[in-house]
């Protein structure tokens, strides 16, 4: 092959590559997606998400996105069925795991291949807010023994990451040695370090382990009568968030428990309110000097940052019966996800660098031999140079609780005059019940018969260009 036949061809690699869906912008399509979800046009979120996952092979977020926002329309079936397509992809990743976590490591950690053209596998604390949505979704039908399922499989999840964890960060710093690298992220000028440095994400005791998975573990336990499993639930929950009287009122309560009469004492009634989308993962250019051939060579690499939704105002009351009812936070999907990438920076230090560093030296050789075969590999490293932006976008952002003991029949909660003071009827008719509630913007979405949403703004179909 001619030197000109060679970088010809590099040059339609390099054009190919532009329009690859491997470079989608993902997070500019769940904008728009998400934007029809502010507006309450739910069927418009979910026609948006179609045309962007056109191909018949769907990949895991799909399916996350999917069931999130039928679970919005009140389709408690079709949101099931989407996650559990997403959760068999979840189990195939844990058994690849566990038949060998080394090999799947050291593919992982490969030095060759860029981060967002590898094939989605979620983040951890994706993969176990997954089964505990799973779980809400069976609790609005009050089907505590398919939760129960759930809430078990969210637990051997956790063991699974914990030790896989353990042994890649042990990999990372033992990669960053043999490299020679002592670069942090608090070293890149211009990274927004106080995002990943916030007391509330490094109070965080990691990544995956959610307050309200634990908590509402305890109570479908406490509600199918098995005390010894809620009160570690309880404890598990109070060692995640220190210091909340919600979560240590559960287990004196706990304790005191006995045989309740629903017509006389009340029902017990967990309000779950979730708010918000999870944060955006952007991309960030860091100018940085590189040893190239043994010169330094400054070179803008990308690397990825936490965006917080702002779409919804944070609120931590409702009315309830004309009478205000505090909320507690439980999880904050923003904590969490910066939590995991504060974890994993070392490792995308290591792997940014030395790709760079290979193909700055790769790309010099080829200039020297072939200029225009140097240049077309230069273009294909500026098209494929990027940090990866896929996360789950409609995940809720934050995860509120109030525990109730109501009495049997209807009940009306109002929301805050921030979310367009939403009314919602409550429907309570079981010894143990949890109504669960979606506040975006200034929608109000409840997907279970236990609660009927009273609409203050009629949903508005938003335009939107589509590539």
């Amino acid at each position: 092959m001619t030197s000109r036949t060679l970088g010809m061809l590099m040059l339609i690699v390099a054009a190919q590559l532009t329009g690859c869906a491997a470079f989608r912008s993902y997070d500019t399509e769940l904008q728009q997606t998400n934007l029809q979800l502010t507006s309450g046009n739910v069927d418009g979120a979910l026609t948006l998400l179609e045309k962007h996952n056109i191909d018949d092979d769907k990949d895991l977020l799909y399916y996350f996105e999917k069931g999130e926002l039928l679970r919005s329309k009140g389709d408690l079936a079709g949101s099931q069925a989407a996650w559990r397509h997403a959760d068999q992809s979840v189990i195939a990743w844990e058994d690849a795991v566990k038949l060998d976590s080394d090999r799947y490591l050291a593919q992982f950690g490969s030095y060759l291949v860029n981060d967002k053209v590898r094939r989605y596998e979620g983040y951890d604390y994706e993969k176990v807010l997954l089964t505990t949505q799973m779980a809400l979704n069976l609790l609005e039908q009050n089907d505590f023994d398919g939760a129960r399922t759930e809430i078990k499989k969210t637990h051997e999840r956790e063991a699974v990451i914990a030790e896989l964890r353990d042994k890649q960060y042990l990999k990372s710093e033992e990669q960053a040695k043999n490299q020679g690298m002592m670069l942090q992220y608090r070293d890149l000028k211009g990274y927004p370090v106080e995002t990943l440095d916030d007391p509330q994400v490094v109070g965080l005791k990691n990544s995956y382990q959610s307050a309200f998975s634990h908590y509402l573990a305890g109570f479908v336990y406490e509600a199918l009568g098995e005390k010894d499993l809620a009160a570690p639930g309880y404890r598990q929950a109070a060692e995640l968030r220190p210091n909340t009287p919600l979560l240590e009122q559960a287990l004196i309560d706990l304790d005191a428990a006995g045989s309740k009469n629903t017509e006389t004492e009340g029902s017990e009634v967990l309000l779950v309110v979730q708010s918000g989308f999870a944060p955006a993962r952007d991309s960030i250019r860091i100018p940085l000097p590189l040893p190239i051939d043994n010169n330094l060579v400054i070179t803008a690499l990308s690397f990825p940052v936490i965006k917080a939704d702002a779409s919804t105002p944070f609120f931590d009351q409702v009315s309830l019966d004309g009478q205000p009812v505090n909320l507690t936070v439980l999880n904050s999907t923003t904590a969490m996800s910066r939590r995991a990438l504060r974890d994993d920076m070392p490792g995308i230090l290591v792997r940014t660098t030395v790709r760079a560093i290979s193909r700055g030296v790769a790309q010099k050789k080829l200039n020297e031999v072939n200029p225009l075969a140097g240049l077309a590999l230069g273009i294909a490293s500026a098209v494929t140079e990027g940090a990866d932006t896929r996360t789950w976008r409609t995940l809720p952002d934050n995860t509120l609780v109030a525990r109730l003991r109501l009495k049997p029949g209807e009940h009306q909660v109002v929301l805050p005059s921030s979310l367009g003071g939403t009314h919602v009827q409550l429907k309570i008719d079981r010894p143990y019940q949890v109504v669960t509630l979606r506040a975006i913007g200034s929608q109000v979405y409840a997907s279970g018969p236990a609660a009927q949403v009273t609409p203050s703004n009629p949903p508005q179909a938003v335009a939107v260009n589509i590539p």
